[in-house]
């Protein structure tokens, strides 16, 4: 299927040969769904802390001084996140009954507008609006034409939001100020990621918005007179974009004849995670943050997860210690791995078991949102915890299919990471990737259908063969926002 001129665009943009050939079996042959035994429960896969027993993880994450780094994928742009906006300037024909129509069929379009001088990028718009228009926002709507103000919400021509990643829309509205999601992670980061004298974060961002990003937040930094705050970011590399096929498996291109490639979504950033050489690494997503006043259980929990994480990776550390100084450590092993999501595992694993990146994750209880949860997955005779997703599921298997609807929690990606071996040594992140975790999904362009592949979930498949332990979480603690309107939640005001 490919030509010798494919073969020399592969090579020139630096993607391996042999990984391509084999994207392109993938295709054809798909990915293998999970089996999945049973959701992961309370007292079964998770663990519900005490009072106590978080204010004794958060003093031990406290006392300790390792190196610490909070990474946030923040590359995303916020299209979607303004999908009903869109929707109504291609419907709306500035009339009261087409408002009125529309407003009724869409609840957030009409909550939009009604509450619209709440949002924390309000100033903005109106300034805008009054510098293209000569009126202001309420006299604009007044004459029903409301898709001037969504027009220079979300094209280039106004704010850009539609085309702007998350992390640099505002948010949240202060007294004296309104703060980025990027802002508020900063805010949030100085609270729990501050060790030894110093702040490390590092944000995840698209190309195209890397010097927007470095320039916000150095003067974010700069007006805070904060010299202890260390940001540094990453693109997600080129070589690890996947192949485009069409729907018989052939090479997508286009126009000109060339190989169509495609990022292979949050799969492929665990290249910039493994790049990290911090002890431990916090994972959250660009837009789960809230104001200050709410932040104050984020903050707990986060130093719980770490300190508790701290406990698993001493205990392992010392069995393998003491292995190499020749002791059995055969039952403490075996006890400890099921304490970290594994079972059904042979004694002659435990030592390789125990040697291997851990992560704690927080869970929150199920309330309809769509996304991943904590599972017990199949893999042989051995069972691990893990993060799945429905599209890794037969879901028109009866049996998995009930099980996974039996999901009692739901991943808000929340995430603590150690990424060194009892050596010191960092781990090879790349080494613990479920291949056969990846995903195919249909999209277009141009016009033209085609099929993308997404490598496996930086959180699913990703960290497949990591020791995992899930932790329930407070819902305070998980406040994503997937539409615009999210914003006017009270989490958020």
């Amino acid at each position: 299927m490919l030509t010798t001129l494919d073969k020399n665009q592969i090579t020139q943009k630096g993607y391996d040969l042999k990984s391509i050939e084999a994207q392109l079996e993938r295709f054809k042959n798909g990915f293998r769904p999970l089996q999945i035994a049973d959701p992961a429960i309370i007292d079964s896969g998770i663990v519900k802390l005490s009072e106590s027993e978080t204010d004794l993880f958060i003093a031990k994450y406290d006392q300790s001084d390792f190196e610490v780094v909070k990474f946030v994928p923040a590359s995303g742009a916020a299209t979607r996140m303004f999908k009903p906006i869109y929707s109504f300037i291609e419907n709306f024909d500035q009339s009261s009954a087409s408002f009125e129509t529309i407003t009724r069929e869409d609840k957030k379009v009409g909550r939009f507008f009604s509450d619209i001088d709440e949002f924390a990028f309000y100033d903005d718009l109106e300034d805008l609006v009054k510098n293209k228009t000569g009126q202001n926002i309420d006299q604009i709507k007044q004459e029903y034409t409301h898709d001037i103000i969504a027009r220079l919400l979300v094209n280039e021509e106004g704010l850009n939001y539609g085309n702007l990643p998350k992390g640099l829309l505002k948010f949240h509205k202060y007294e004296k100020e309104a703060r980025t999601a990027a802002q508020e992670h900063v805010h949030e980061g100085i609270a729990y990621v501050l060790k030894n004298g110093k702040v490390d974060l590092h944000f995840t961002v698209s190309p195209e918005h890397l010097n927007a990003f470095k320039a916000h937040i150095k003067a974010t930094t700069t007006r805070l007179e904060n010299s202890k705050i260390i940001p540094a970011f990453s693109i997600q590399k080129p070589e690890t974009d996947t192949i485009a096929v069409t729907e018989g498996f052939e090479p997508f291109r286009d126009q000109s004849g060339k190989i169509l490639f495609r990022p292979a979504g949050h799969g492929a950033i665990l290249e910039n995670l493994n790049d990290i050489s911090a002890d431990l690494i916090f994972v959250k997503n660009i837009d789960n943050v809230v104001p200050d006043y709410r932040k104050n259980e984020t903050i707990r929990f986060k130093k719980a997860l770490a300190g508790l994480l701290l406990s698993y990776q001493e205990k392992s550390f010392k069995l393998l210690r003491q292995r190499d100084s020749g002791e059995d450590i055969t039952k403490e092993g075996r006890d400890l791995l099921e304490e970290m999501g594994i079972k059904g595992f042979l004694d002659s694993d435990i030592p390789d078991l125990l040697n291997r990146p851990i992560r704690v994750c927080g869970m929150v209880k199920n309330e309809g949102e769509p996304g991943g949860g904590p599972f017990w997955v199949k893999n042989g005779p051995v069972e691990s915890l893990q993060i799945v997703e429905s599209a890794q599921v037969d879901i028109n298997d009866k049996a998995q299919r009930k099980i996974f609807k039996k999901g009692t929690h739901f991943n808000p990606v929340d995430l603590v990471c150690g990424v060194r071996n009892y050596k010191g040594e960092k781990f090879e992140l790349l080494d613990y990737r479920d291949e056969e975790a990846g995903f195919i999904s249909e999209k277009s362009f141009n016009g033209s259908k085609l099929l993308a592949m997404e490598l496996p979930g930086l959180w699913n498949g990703s960290m497949s063969n990591w020791n995992t332990i899930f932790v329930e979480v407070p819902l305070i603690t998980f406040n994503p926002v997937k539409t615009v309107t999210d914003l006017l939640k009270p989490t958020h005001r």
